[in-house]
């Protein structure tokens, strides 16, 4: 149950979209962890860089997201840069569409 749970979570962040990326949060590799403690929910997630200045909008389209999943009690929502984003955490469908290179 908590991982079917935590999986409709995940997918529910799929709304939040980076504006500068165009692609959402959990393919960009933003989400780093999601906890559900008694329908209350923890998410711990970074942006591009400390600076960013969409980190405020992402977190709170993070909460909002995670909030309208039913049977979700609380959300928090956390910001953290450790470890720092990179692009290596994008998924591979997404990376091609940015533009990176295949790495062999």
């Amino acid at each position: 149950m908590t991982d079917d749970f935590i999986a409709t979570i995940r997918d529910a962040l799929r709304v939040v979209i980076d504006p500068e990326l165009g692609h959402n949060i959990v393919d960009l590799g933003f989400v780093y962890e999601i906890t559900v403690v008694d329908d209350d929910v923890y998410i711990l997630m970074t942006a591009t860089t400390k600076g960013c200045p969409a980190a405020g909008f992402l977190k709170e389209g993070v909460a909002n997201a995670a909030s309208q999943v039913p049977g979700v009690r609380s959300v928090d929502v956390a910001m953290t840069f450790d470890p720092p984003w990179t692009p290596s955490m994008i998924a591979p469908e997404v990376k091609e569409s940015l533009g990176f290179a295949p790495v062999h």
